[in-house]
């Protein structure tokens, strides 16, 4: 795969100083000349208008096989100074230019450019592209940076038997001679200005289903052998249910024409907001019973890639310093939806759940940023589409609604759109529109949360007199850490909660208030009845830790399941979470905490996430002696128990049956999985299909009570691109030296090896049961992770940087030899991702040394 430049934010500016595009007309050639589809490379011919400074010179980027022939306002130009890393050199521009290329790309296996897929069922190829941040590049010659807007031509020769969706509404599609055979000319309607990461190009033989909603046409598109599994009513309302709402609340009409979804092979993200044709992992067609919780992340995706249409495709960030100004928006309106429009209400339930605690473990990383981050090139942007930029950035964003008020927040978006549409904007521009909007000054707000780092702990400063009634309350609040503990403004609620007549914990009493500073006392407290649990921020309304006085925590640590709601419950979930990795909490409290408590869970999401920290506790975060003689054991007996007594189909069912596959079993839990297996001893109401089959297996294939045989058998039976992928991660599983270091070197030095394999063998190679084996490549990490970052993209590097990290080893020495490697020269995105593995080691000591002592402390 050719090497790709890494763009400084400087040379950014430098030619956005020089260069205003107007327009490209690109048409490609995707056959290999006979109406077949092309195996490795693709024919480009463009045509770009666009004015520059008289006399300047500048470049454009291409990363691909060759270019053939180019010419400038005319005259050619030298293509032998063309590298992928330098582009192609633009002398003496005038100040309206036309450049012309002409050049071959190159598919990738990599989820990057233009991505090249065979479908095992049928032999059939699908082509997808995906841009973000920096590789429309790949497949067109291009100016690629996020404000060097311009509209968009394209033609596509294909296959007759294709389907070919771009940015724009097909115009014609008219059938062309191709070599000794015929291919079909597709032709696009003129996009409105847009920027290249968000162009975007999907050919093969899709599936498709289309429908109309308030005078926009609909399309969803999967791969033929998926089909029979789409679920398009379900997606087509939840799709109308999302116009209705960003409709209403911003404002503006979705303004690309037409909007098509389309469920795409070996992607390596959730999904891409290309404007008019979003593309999606193919996994969120459900080929196999999923818990509800499933498909409410499915909906929440589909509701941020249509929240980029407004903000990132409409309105887009100069650079990549601004990158929340997409993610964090999209993130925020997506729940805001979800919640308002869906059947998903409790979806800021799920966002305490799920992308609060992502922000909260990435915010403690070493490697923790500001949500306005210094992103200086590209590399830097790349290891950015993290926990920060997603989920802390719209925890910011509920507490700046509530701050500002939610429809002055609405009325400063609506501002914003019209100011800048189809344009680029920057932070500044933004906290402008909402100080017109609300009369507040936000340039403190500004600096105090989207410019610093780490997170402040709240807690309540109260006494009770003799009645149980508060005598004097006051918030505490401690300086931001990790950073320079600065102290910021909060908007946040207050809630009370007390038994009611049913013995459930509900709220009596509810205040909302701002604080500011170390203290801020709370006067109308004063005289309300305690109760039983006293929570600071109530409602999740801003972005902080708390820590609960000892009377609340007494009673949340016998209770956290009593409570009515989910979302207070949820929060007091979480509090026991980061205490735990906090080392203030024992793991093996939190374990005894979450096994009494879970089966009152309604929240399915809950549930799964909780069984997720009980694994992270019991094998990461308790002393090791418990884990192996008590904590595994228990747990395995308990998820089998859950999994017996869950309703028989239930949701919380398959929760409880995956977990237990992926845990360290005994043989009475052993036993139980391969009957569930073969179909000799089944659990009532389960149903063992194609995935569970293949999670079932995993288990005792890790474990050693099955082995390549029956993978092979399972591999035939279900012989699809779904399969494979399932094979391989299975594979990954078998226990033994000689089978894992197979797939560590395919890992290492295969460069072949296609995305969507090389995930599947990370995701199964390692394994709670398999310590011992997985010892022997902690020391082969560090030269190998680095290997494959020098050879291949910084996707592919990536992937193995984080998924390979020796998690397994929990030991001093190998925190010593991260640190000691850190200190050498390597790239700085590479480190960094390191740097965040060797954090997780020193959290997990940490934890492991407070269980420890709290059980020798204990007895």
């Amino acid at each position: 795969m050719s090497q790709a430049p890494n763009l400084t934010r400087d040379q950014a500016q430098q030619r956005a100083a020089i260069l205003a595009v107007a327009h490209y007309d690109v048409q490609l050639d995707l056959t290999d000349g006979a109406g077949a589809p092309g195996e490795k490379t693709f024919t480009i011919s463009a045509a770009i208008t666009f004015r520059a400074a008289a006399g300047s010179q500048s470049f454009i980027d291409f990363v691909g096989d060759s270019i053939t022939s180019a010419e400038l306002n005319g005259q050619p130009l030298d293509t032998s100074t063309w590298t992928t890393v330098e582009g192609l050199a633009l002398p003496n521009l005038q100040e309206s230019n036309e450049l012309r290329i002409h050049a071959i790309g190159e598919y990738t296996n990599t989820g990057e450019g233009l991505h090249r897929f065979v479908d095992e069922v049928d032999g059939a190829v699908y082509l997808y592209s995906q841009f973000e941040t920096a590789d429309a590049k790949r497949m067109f010659p291009c100016f690629d940076q996020p404000d060097l807007k311009a509209t968009f031509s394209f033609q596509v020769t294909a296959p007759t038997t294709w389907q070919v969706i771009s940015n724009g509404a097909t115009e014609t599609v008219t059938e062309v001679p191709s070599g000794s055979g015929v291919a079909n000319l597709h032709t696009f309607v003129l996009t409105a200005p847009m920027s290249t990461y968000i162009t975007a190009l999907i050919a093969g033989p899709y599936s498709v289903v289309r429908d109309t909603h308030d005078g926009i046409d609909l399309g969803l598109f999967c791969r033929e052998s998926l089909a029979e599994f789409l679920d398009a009513e379900r997606l087509f309302t939840e799709t109308k249910q999302g116009f209705d709402f960003f409709h209403g609340a911003f404002g503006v009409r979705y303004p690309f024409g037409k909007y098509d979804q389309l469920f795409v092979p070996e992607f390596n993200a959730g999904a891409m907001e290309n404007a008019g044709a979003v593309t999606f992992r193919e996994e969120y067609v459900f080929r196999s019973k999923v818990t509800r919780y499933s498909y409410e992340r499915r909906c929440e995706t589909i509701l941020h890639e249509m929240a980029h249409m407004w903000f990132g495709d409409l309105v887009t960030m100069r650079w990549w310093d601004d990158l929340w100004l997409n993610e964090s928006f999209a993130t925020w309106a997506s729940v805001v939806a979800q919640n308002a429009a869906t059947e998903y209400t409790s979806a800021w339930t799920t966002f305490a759940n799920v992308e609060k605690s992502w922000a909260y473990v990435q915010d403690q990383l070493p490697s923790t940023h500001p949500i306005a981050a210094d992103m200086v090139d590209l590399e830097a942007v790349e290891v950015n589409f993290d926990g920060i930029t997603y989920a802390k950035g719209a925890s910011v964003l509920k507490q700046l609604a509530a701050y500002v008020g939610y429809e002055e927040f609405l009325g400063g978006l609506r501002a914003y759109f019209d100011a800048h549409a189809f344009g680029n904007a920057n932070l500044a521009d933004l906290l402008g529109a909402l100080e017109k909007s609300s009369g507040r000054d936000l340039s403190s707000w500004g600096r105090q949360w989207l410019q610093t780092t780490g997170l402040n702990v709240l807690e309540a400063d109260f006494a009770v007199g003799p009645d149980n009634t508060i005598t004097h309350f006051a918030v505490l609040q401690s300086g931001a850490q990790p950073g320079a503990g600065e102290l910021r403004s909060h908007r946040l609620a207050i809630g009370i909660y007390d038994d009611d007549e049913s013995g459930k914990l509900v709220r009596t009493h509810r205040i909302e208030i701002d604080i500011d500073g170390a203290r801020t006392e709370v006067g109308t407290l004063v005289g309300i009845d305690r109760g039983k649990v006293v929570l600071v921020n109530d409602d999740d309304l801003t972005y902080c830790g708390i820590r609960l006085d000892p009377q609340s925590l007494e009673a949340v640590v016998a209770r956290a399941g009593d409570f009515a709601d989910s979302l207070p419950r949820t929060l007091v979930w979480s509090a026991a979470w980061e205490m735990t990795r906090n080392a203030e909490m024992p793991a093996r409290d939190f374990v005894s905490l979450v096994l009494r408590g879970i089966e009152s869970e309604d929240q399915i999401g809950v549930v799964q996430r909780l069984l997720s920290q009980l694994q992270v506790s019991v094998g990461s975060y308790s002393d090791p002696t418990w884990a192996a003689e008590s904590g595994w054991p228990a747990l395995a007996s308990r998820l089998l128990e859950l999994a017996h007594a869950a309703e028989p189909g239930s949701d919380s069912q398959l929760a409880y049956v995956s977990s237990l596959a992926s845990a360290k079993l005994g043989p009475e839990q052993l036993d139980a999985i391969t009957g569930w297996w073969d179909g000799s001893a089944p659990l009532a109401g389960l149903t063992v299909d194609t995935d569970l089959a293949w999670t079932l297996l995993g288990a005792l294939v890790a474990h050693g009570r099955q082995a390549v045989a029956a993978i092979e058998t399972a591999r035939a039976a279900d012989a699809t691109a779904s399969g494979e992928r399932r094979a391989m991660t299975a594979t990954a599983l078998l226990p033994d030296l000689t089978s894992k270091q197979q797939i560590w070197d395919r890992l290492i030095t295969d460069d072949s090896m296609a995305n969507a394999l090389q995930d599947a063998a990370i995701g199964g190679f390692t394994h709670p049961a398999q310590g011992e084996v997985l010892a022997h490549f902690t020391g082969l990490y560090l030269s190998a992770a680095e290997q494959v970052w020098t050879r291949r993209s910084s996707e592919v590097g990536q992937k193995v940087a984080v998924g390979l990290f020796p998690r397994w080893s929990i030991a001093p020495e190998t925190v010593a030899a991260v640190t000691e490697w850190e200190a050498g020269d390597h790239p700085a995105a590479l480190r960094r991702l390191v740097s965040e593995g060797r954090a997780g080691l020193e959290r997990a000591l940490r934890a492991r040394a407070a269980d420890t002592h709290h059980a020798a402390t204990a007895h």
